[in-house]
């Protein structure tokens, strides 16, 4: 029979804490939030041997067990026994061994609330490279618990570590000894609470002295805490920092007897002199500003060729069907609908995968965490700090989990302005907006041999989205009336080699979601569209028949030229051609018609519901011979009632900075209200995102028209 256990994997951040969990658990996980507070949950399954499965709750990173963020008081109920939901059997810890002294001190108070602990040491490589060597077998003797080597980039160690956790799991949940007892206090207070509650250790007691009202204790019990504290005259401050100092003096025994450290003067680390550049206030952003520009040109260079072949593919696959199948409605559906949709969804999974693969390999590489560090005195002008710009970062992919990541900011000032800015970070939903428009308007040329004239404007995009970002949250930081001291302290990464799979795998993943998520709603409304623009009101239908059945009777030299201005003015009067007549008069001044009309309107529910927007109006009223046409080439091809092109170079920028701009994603105003617990600030999101929007796309308009 197998028993099944609960473990709680925690350690300090940037232990490799989460690429262990990732190697355990595989792809057997699954993220929730824990109830009352918004911050995830990530759980997974774990076969520990053929007798043992756990269940693998990976708790936010936290570097002792005095908590200060919201994170950080997840992990320490869930550890204190104190959450109703998770309740461990086993404590894994993960810690760096590079830096162990630092990551000792989380540890010790892990062990001294006697609960079964596995300590797993990552990183090993990085300590040899600093030239530290660490007696294993020793530092298990000095601590008591089970010390194992892992490398989770590489799969090193795992079979040793589940070995460990099945034994450990046996011993029927043998706790380990003290590593500290009195913590600078008579045995009094800690006596009394353990009198109250006798089967908790005595730090846990301790903790109860100090923690007691963020517990679920009874009003009795705490009244009873309080009453031993004034009894006692307990300084909780003091009493903390007695602790430290007691434990950091036993780590310092500890490492004397089992860890070998090279005179740090002696070696400079590769890191430190590449941070020396890296971080430099100029030579730091300027290598910032051509890595972004690399990147960018790259979802160019790279994507071109198999998005031309995906649209070559479609356009091919739609001219022959048109061709080959009957003229009845379901194939008009299956063409115009459901292929034209389709195509929306596949011709940009190249250009994602790129953008994410390439981001994914920076955050491998360590340089992400930099971008922070060099940007927190930028970012403090305008009323942020530099956690903000990981979130801000993040809204590069998508601004819903983006905003959640907002939550490690403490200071509360700092978290609603970076919520109220980041969807203006150009996410990926954009991207296939961008595209399409910067191919239609932006001449497809090289300078110098490599500079993509197209690459330059997407960069700007997401550069222009970045700068307004930062003007907003100047202006909102004289509004919002929150005073709270800040604090940014960063724990800066090693350089490491970036993990191609890692990246692979990634790419993959967002794929999959794209296609598999906005696909979904891409499709859905594609469909809808189709419905939409291929049906109307009964009588207007009808009387645009009428009128060119007659004019085809009375000209029938121009049957072909009639039969292109019937399907046209059916398209007009259909009920998507009737919405967007009613709303062109409002977007007319940014040099919209009413198709695009439509698609800002359908793509409030998803940005990247544009493009299948496209295909789909783009689509109905075709001849089967216009089919094999790209979406490129049909929208390039629309002109307006007096000849001139729909898409033009003021339309097309005065567009691009409209979806770099507005508030066009429902989800996202969700989760804003989810995260402040207000309708209010998601409102004031939309309304000023909008307005932004439109005032700068009439400037841009009328600039270039």
């Amino acid at each position: 029979m197998t028993k099944k256990i609960n473990i709680a994997l925690v350690g300090n951040p940037n232990s490799g804490k989460s690429s262990l969990f990732n190697v355990l658990t595989g792809l057997n996980q699954k993220v929730g939030n824990f109830p009352g507070v918004t911050v995830d949950k990530k759980t997974g399954q774990c076969t520990i041997s053929e007798t043992l499965s756990a269940t693998l709750i990976d708790l936010p990173g936290t570097y002792s067990l005095y908590p200060k963020r919201a994170d950080e008081w997840v992990a320490y109920k869930v550890l204190l026994q104190q959450d109703e939901d998770i309740k461990p059997d086993m404590v894994l810890l993960v810690a760096d061994a590079s830096n162990l002294k630092r990551n000792l001190l989380f540890c010790t108070q892990i062990i001294d609330l006697k609960v079964p602990v596995v300590l797993a040491l990552s990183m090993m490589d990085l300590a040899g490279n600093k030239g530290t060597q660490i007696d294993i077998p020793g530092l298990e003797r000095e601590l008591g618990v089970p010390v194992v080597s892992i490398n989770p980039r590489k799969g090193k160690g795992i079979p040793q570590l589940k070995k460990i956790i099945d034994q450990t799991a046996a011993k029927n949940n043998a706790a380990p000894r003290e590593f500290i007892h009195n913590f600078g206090l008579s045995e009094n207070p800690v006596a009394a609470v353990k009198k109250l509650y006798p089967f908790i250790s005595d730090y846990t007691a301790l903790h109860y002295l100090i923690n007691h009202q963020h517990f679920k204790l009874g009003a009795s019990m705490q009244d009873k805490i309080e009453a031993i504290e004034t009894e006692n005259n307990f300084n909780a401050t003091r009493t903390q920092a007695e602790e430290i100092m007691q434990r950091y003096s036993r780590i310092k025994q500890i490492m004397q007897g089992t860890v070998v450290e090279n005179d740090p003067l002696k070696k400079v680390l590769f890191t430190e002199k590449l941070d020396n550049i890296l971080l430099d206030r100029k030579w730091g952003y300027l290598i910032l500003v051509a890595v972004l520009f690399l990147l960018f040109q790259s979802v160019f260079w790279v994507a071109h060729y198999p998005m031309d072949a995906i649209e070559w593919i479609f356009g091919q696959l739609s001219g022959f069907l048109s061709s080959n199948l009957p003229t009845v409605w379901w194939s008009d559906l299956l063409v115009n609908g459901v292929l034209a949709g389709l195509s929306g969804i596949m011709v940009f999974i190249p250009q994602i995968m790129i953008l994410f693969g390439l981001i994914t390999l920076l955050e491998d590489t360590g340089y992400m965490a930099r971008i922070s560090f060099l940007t927190d005195k930028l970012m403090r002008k305008v009323g942020l700090n530099g956690k903000s710009v990981m979130p801000m970062i993040s809204g590069l992919a998508c601004a819903v989990p983006a905003i959640m990541s907002a939550r490690n900011i403490e200071n509360r000032k700092e978290r609603l302005l970076t919520i109220m800015v980041t969807p203006l970070m150009s996410c990926s939903a954009r991207l296939p907006v961008y595209t399409i428009l910067i191919a239609l308007v932006i001449p497809s040329k090289l300078y110098f041999g490599f500079l993509s004239v197209q690459g330059l404007v997407m960069m700007g995009l997401y550069l222009l989205g970045t700068v307004m970002a930062l003007i907003v949250a100047w202006v909102m930081k004289w509004f919002i009336k929150l005073t709270e001291k800040s604090f940014f302290i960063l724990e800066l990464p090693v350089y490491r080699a970036p993990r191609w799979k890692n990246a692979l795998t990634t790419m993959i993943e967002k794929a999959k979601i794209f296609v598999f998520q906005a696909g979904k709603i891409i499709m859905v409304i594609s469909l809808l569209l189709w419905v939409l623009s291929t049906f109307g009101p009964a009588k207007n239908m009808a009387a645009v028949t009428t009128k060119y059945q007659l004019l085809v009777q009375q000209n029938p030299q121009q049957e072909t030229e009639l039969n292109r201005e019937r399907k046209t003015a059916l398209l007009e009067n259909s009920f998507a051609g009737t919405l967007g007549k009613y709303i062109e008069p409002v977007i007319r001044p940014l040099g919209y018609d009413w198709k695009i009309g439509i698609a800002l309107i359908v793509s409030f529910a998803a940005r990247e519901v544009f493009v299948g927007t496209m295909a789909t109006l783009y689509s109905v009223g075709e001849d089967a011979s216009d089919n094999s046409s790209t979406l490129r080439q049909k929208m390039n091809a629309a002109v307006r009632s007096d000849g001139t092109k729909v898409y033009n170079l003021a339309t097309g920028l005065s567009l691009l900075v409209f979806y770099v701009l507005a508030m066009q994603c429902m989800s996202t105003l969700a989760v804003v209200k989810r995260e402040t617990r207000s309708w209010k600030w998601p409102l004031i999101q939309l309304v000023y995102m909008t307005g932004l929007a439109y005032l700068l796309s009439w400037g841009i308009y009328n600039i270039f028209v």
